[in-house]
């Protein structure tokens, strides 16, 4: 009776193997970083917003090259003039405009548009149909992460790191494992001496 309490007493006061409990600390903190990398370009699309990055000048100061943009969908009918709207350039176009609306003709189904840095009023406005949304948050020098990141390299990358992360938690596994047969068999051959 008295050598299983000091068995059990030495099983809960077990010392972990310092190699394991790297490993797996750093294991964890790649895919917590990863995660908390990777929401900020993720969750908040579940709520509506389109996320974009800036790669012109036309609205500087307001919103820097390499910004970062968090568009939020709402009806082309309630923007004001001074919102800062994103839209296609053209009905078939990839290209994406952020620009701050001058004029809301809401009769026509147009905006009137002006980037902040431009002299003049864009030569021709923006439809409705070309309306994405407005701009709610814009964070400088953020877009040229997110932009790596959602990248061919930057996936390569998320990947190299997820990799690295389930790796390091195998190896911690396996030295937790091995130290732990290697305490077992110390304990049995004590007790059979």
């Amino acid at each position: 009776m008295k050598n299983d309490v000091k068995r059990d007493t030495k099983k809960r006061k077990k010392k972990r193997n310092p190699g394991a409990v790297f490993c797996q600390l750093l294991g964890t903190v790649l895919l917590v970083a990863m995660v908390l990398v990777c929401l900020p370009l993720t969750v908040p699309r579940f709520f509506g917003y389109h996320i974009y990055t800036v790669v012109s000048g036309s609205m500087e100061p307001a919103i820097p090259t390499g910004s970062l943009v968090y568009i939020h969908e709402m009806q082309p009918e309630d923007v004001e003039p001074d919102d800062v709207i994103a839209f296609y350039g053209a009905k078939d176009s990839a290209s994406i405009i952020t620009h701050r609306v001058v004029e809301n003709r809401v009769l026509m189904g147009e905006f009137i548009t002006k980037g902040d840095a431009n002299q003049t009023e864009d030569m021709n406005p923006a439809p409705y149909g070309n309306f994405i949304g407005r701009v709610e948050k814009s964070f400088p020098e953020i877009g040229v992460v997110a932009q790596i990141l959602t990248g061919r390299e930057g996936k390569f990358i998320a990947g190299g790191v997820i990799l690295a992360a389930v790796i390091l938690q195998g190896v911690g596994s396996a030295l937790e494992r091995g130290a732990e047969r290697r305490q077992e068999k110390k304990e049995r051959n004590s007790s059979a001496g």
